[in-house]
Order: C-alpha cells, then sequence, then structure tokens
C-alpha cells in the first residue's frame, strides 16, 4: 500500500564563518508495511530520493551553472507537523552534480563513523526578542548576573515554555536530550545532547539546532548563536563538548590521558580554528574560561581549557571535558579536530609505552638520581 509523506529536507548552505541550516519540503507517495506499528515513526533514509536546489541563492554555486544536490544521509520524525500527513526531517548531505561532496560539506570531512566515541555537547544559546535577550528591559540592562543561572520564578528565568517544548520535540525525534537548564546570563538557555559516533553526535546537534529555529518562527523569538551576545560583565555562551573513547572508559591511567592533554596542547590553536567565529570574545580568562591563547587542564576546573571532572580523576576512567568551543561552532568541525587530537594522544602513549618497556626503571640512573634528590629534598 502507499502512503502520502510530508518529507522536510534540511541541509547546511554556504555562508561563512559559519553556515545557516536551509529546508524545503518534498511530498511523495511512498509504499508502506501497515502490519509494522512504526512505519508513521521511522522513515529508512534510503526510501529519500536525493533533490536538487538552487546553489546560487545559498553561496554554492554560480547562477550559471547552480543545481546542487541533497543527498539524504538521516531521517527524524517530525514532532513539529499537526497534520494527518506523516512527516519527516530528512537530514542532506551537499553535492556537486558529479556526486562528489560540495566544498561547503564539512559532515563528509569527518570520515568514517566510530561508534565508540562518544560525545556530550552543551549547547547555549540565547533568546532575543525585539533585538535584546529576553527579559532585558527596553532601556538599560536587568540587575547584575548571578542569580539567573538555574534560577526559579518570574523574573528569574524567561522562555521556559519555549525550552521545554523543544527538548521534548527533540526526544519525540529521537535525539538523545540528557538536560536542560536556565544559563548565567539572563534570557540565554543551555540543553545536553549525547550521542554515540562522530556523525551521529553532528547530525543531532545541527537537527536540535532546526527544530529551535522552527519553533522560534510561532515565539517570534530570535535565537542567537553568538559566543558574545551581550558585551560586558555578562557571560559569553559556549558549546562544551564531553568526549570519551572506548580506552578512557575503560581502561584508562593516568599516563594515558596526560598523553592525551598534551596531544590537545600540541594542537591547541588548530582546534580554536575548528571551534567557531568570535570566540576570543568570549574566551577572555574571565567568566568560567581560560585564555583563547592559552591552554591547560585541570580536575574540575572550569577556568581551564580542558576539565577533567571529579569522576574520572578518581580512578583515570571516563570523560573530558572540552569548554573551548563557542556556541555557534559547527558539531562535524569539532567532532574531527577532538577525533584527530585523540589518535594522537594514543600515538603519544604508545611511543612512551614503548620507550618505558625497553629501560628497567627499577635500576636505571635516572631513577636513583631522582631518588637521590627527593632524599635531598626530605632532609632540607
Amino acid at each position: 500500500m502507499k502512503e502520502i509523506f510530508k518529507l522536510e529536507y534540511v541541509w547546511l548552505d554556504g555562508y561563512a564563518p559559519e553556515p545557516n541550516l536551509r529546508s524545503k519540503v518534498k511530498v511523495i507517495e511512498l509504499d508502506v508495511d501497515y502490519e509494522s506499528t512504526e512505519w508513521y515513526r521511522n522513515l529508512d533514509v534510503s526510501k529519500c530520493p536525493e533533490w536538487s536546489f538552487d546553489g546560487s541563492s545559498t553561496k554554492q554555486a554560480e547562477g550559471h551553472f547552480s543545481d546542487c544536490i541533497l543527498k539524504p544521509v538521516r531521517t527524524y520524525f517530525n514532532p513539529l507537523n499537526h497534520t494527518g500527513t506523516s512527516s519527516f526531517f530528512v537530514l542532506c548531505e551537499v553535492m556537486y552534480p558529479d556526486g562528489t561532496p560540495h566544498s561547503s560539506n564539512t559532515r563528509a570531512d569527518v570520515g568514517h563513523e566510530e561508534e565508540d566515541l562518544w560525545f556530550g555537547f552543551e549547547q547555549e544559546y540565547t533568546i532575543m526578542k525585539d533585538g535584546r535577550p529576553l527579559g532585558f528591559p527596553e532601556n538599560g540592562y536587568p540587575e547584575p548576573q548571578g542569580k539567573y543561572y538555574c534560577g526559579v520564578g518570574n523574573g528569574q528565568v524567561h522562555g521556559r515554555e519555549f525550552v521545554d517544548e523543544h527538548m521534548e520535540n527533540c526526544l519525540l525525534m529521537g535525539i538523545n536530550i540528557t538536560g536542560t537548564n536556565a544559563e548565567v546570563l539572563l534570557g540565554q538557555w543551555e540543553y545536553q545532547v549525547f550521542s554515540k559516533g562522530k556523525w551521529k553526535a553532528g547530525d543531532d546537534l545541527w537537527m536540535s539546532r532546526y527544530v529551535l529555529q522552527r519553533m522560534s518562527e510561532n515565539y517570534g523569538f530570535k535565537i542567537d548563536f553568538h559566543p558574545k551576545p551581550v558585551q560586558g560583565d555578562w557571560n559569553g555562551s559556549g558549546l562544551h563538548c564531553n568526549f570519551s573513547n572506548k580506552r578512557m572508559r575503560e581502561v584508562g591511567g593516568e599516563e594515558y590521558f596526560k598523553s592525551i592533554f598534551k596531544a590537545f596542547e600540541s594542537n591547541h590553536q588548530i582546534h580554536i580554528e575548528n571551534y567557531g567565529s568570535s570566540n576570543e570574545l568570549r574566551l577572555t580568562g574571565k567568566h568560567e574560561t581560560q585564555s583563547i591563547d592559552k591552554f591547560s587542564w585541570g580536575v574540575s576546573d572550569r577556568g581551564s581549557s580542558l576539565r577533567v571532572p571529579l569522576s574520572t580523576a578518581k580512578e583515570w576512567k571516563g570523560y573530558v571535558e572540552d569548554r573551548r568551543p563557542a556556541s555557534n561552532g559547527d558539531p562535524y568541525k569539532i567532532v574531527r579536530v577532538i577525533s584527530e587530537t585523540l589518535d594522537l594522544g594514543a600515538q603519544l602513549s604508545s611511543i612512551l609505552d614503548n620507550m618505558y618497556s625497553n629501560v628497567d626503571t627499577k635500576n636505571s640512573p635516572m631513577r636513583a638520581a631522582v631518588k637521590q634528590n627527593q632524599e635531598v629534598e626530605d632532609d632540607e
């Protein structure tokens, strides 16, 4: 039997430094298995045809040869559709007409999927209304920040109904939202998304942003992902990224984690270049950040580049939080560079293991010198 489906194709345009989300709707007939109770909630992406669009209107092509191709890569149930028609969001990569990835297609640069690589994004954003953060007075500023974080009550928070509705919609889509909270700046909120795998992490975060933007149309809001939405003594907006691989979670070890930190320190500038624009306005060394031109790590230190949770440091097993990404960062770029730096950390760890395995550390001259040094210090 056939059923009418409304498919909302979603893609990223060619604007820089960050892309915008775009969409258009395709109505098609598809064969369905009515014996399955999930046909209206799940749609195999292979059933979604490729589609073209005018790339000259999205900074992805010239007018004389403007067709770009939308290649479906993942589908999500559409909770915003309130008609009787079955509807899905179809996330797409942008391709050239010859089938190769478009230069703006950062998803294609992620590489192969790694489901053992887990990510937890903390997406901060500011709800804007009439050109100012929700809750700000028409002229001037509200009371200084301090009581708005996780605040409760009229005047302490603004926009909770919108935030809760967004969370519920994401959960209906199959996006694993693990929590929400009001942030330090009035009108600023955060939600957390947990995903297993590089592609899944990037896909889920972009689609959670898409739903946020779509919902804002009904509320008359503007969603601001700028990392410093209000200048002055106000917190910026970040996209803290919690990450772990199988070895970090199951084997761990302090020396392995320190190899990871060394790799992240070596690649600090590469990370900054991939973590979002205008981030220098946020990473100042104030408001729970490390300076953009410095790298540091610390246990339970929210002023460091990498924060090691107490639960991880206890036995040196678990995850690490990268606090540098800006709220407007492209998650595909973020997961790619973190994955590459983790590979570098594994290489450093392996080199050190090989070095130490070939040395009799118990009787080495260096160990004896260190011991003698320690004895002198103790005497002093």
